[in-house]
């Protein structure tokens, strides 16, 4: 792969991953609870993830149009997914006060946050070209 299909598939990937957390989340949650929310019950949880992932998705679709322009806030959704993606994951196996389980997550949140991370990651330039923010 040469550096211009690179580039082109890095603003592909944060076109989709920008879409998914702008419009996808809140669905997911109706859809799949028990892979993709955190709560039973009446909680702010939901609004509050998906306000913050919805920002977050913005900001990749603006980023897809110049990636090398924003390359902190991309290896910042590598790097926090990745973390976010590994406390879930831990949190999955325990249980909650009510008895209520959260296997499921490493069925959906969890490994959705990891294959973000690495398809960001993989696309991503690093080294010179990164640092001179020169065009691939």
């Amino acid at each position: 792969m040469n550096d211009t299909q690179r580039l082109a598939g890095l603003r592909i990937v944060l076109i989709v991953v920008g879409l998914i957390a702008v419009f996808a989340i809140w669905p997911l949650m109706f859809l799949w609870p028990s892979g993709w929310t955190w709560h039973s019950g009446h909680s702010d949880y939901p609004l509050m993830i998906v306000g913050i992932y919805a920002t977050l998705g913005v900001f990749l679709l603006m980023a897809s149009r110049d990636p090398m322009k924003h390359l902190s806030l991309i290896w910042f959704t590598v790097w926090s997914s990745v973390v976010h993606g590994a406390i879930m994951a831990v949190q999955s196996f325990g249980v909650e006060m009510d008895g209520a389980r959260h296997v499921g997550h490493l069925f959906g949140d969890v490994p959705a946050l990891f294959i973000v991370a690495a398809a960001l990651a993989f696309f991503t330039p690093r080294g010179d070209k990164a640092r001179t923010h020169t065009p691939l």
